[in-house]
């Protein structure tokens, strides 16, 4: 195994096998971040792709500090969220203040639940809702900083999280009721 310093040196000269090392290595974890922003495996090996291609054309710009999983793991990121900015923006258009449904804390019985059955319930939600679920949830931004990424306000943000929340909460009562019942 190439130490990844080695490896980053050996792409920096543009090495086509040393890029295919560094592909290999990384894109099985890297799908996973960008599997849970997009429904469909098509929408997540685009991104999965476009955000290799910025690895590659701004690894010069990588400055050692820091993990080189979690630089790449951020362009991951970015890449995704810049595709659902591009495509889906007329998605987040609700306020916090619209939200009109009452949201139980119930404690969900979901230990039966898979993790493949956990994404799949991730990735059927609506894109807004997903999104910001994901960036809150799982990679723990605030809502200013949601926010800031997708060109929304704070409110929305915390409109979508609120809604993903009970989205899931909903999907995962149904699911119980199948699995006992």
């Amino acid at each position: 195994m190439i130490p990844e310093q080695d490896l980053i040196n050996r792409c920096l000269k543009g090495e086509a096998k040393a890029q295919k090392i560094l592909f290999d290595r990384f894109a099985p974890k890297m799908y996973g971040v960008v599997t849970r922003y997009f429904s469909s495996t098509e929408e997540a090996q685009d991104a999965l792709q476009d955000g290799f291609v910025k690895v590659f054309t701004k690894l010069h710009e990588y400055s050692g500090l820091g993990s080189f999983e979690g630089w790449i793991r951020r362009i991951m990121i970015n890449t995704s969220l810049n595709l659902i900015r591009d495509n889906l923006k007329h998605q987040y258009h609700q306020d916090i203040d619209e939200i009109q449904e009452y949201i139980e804390d119930e404690n969900q019985r979901f230990d039966h639940l898979s993790m493949e059955d956990m994404l799949k319930l991730v990735q059927e939600m609506p894109p807004g809702y997903r999104t910001v679920f994901n960036l809150y949830d799982i990679e723990g931004y605030h809502h200013h900083e949601i926010a800031a990424s997708l060109g929304v306000s704070v409110n929305t943000s915390k409109s979508q999280l609120l809604k993903a929340r009970a989205y899931l909460r909903k999907r995962i009562e149904i699911m119980n009721q199948d699995y006992h019942g």
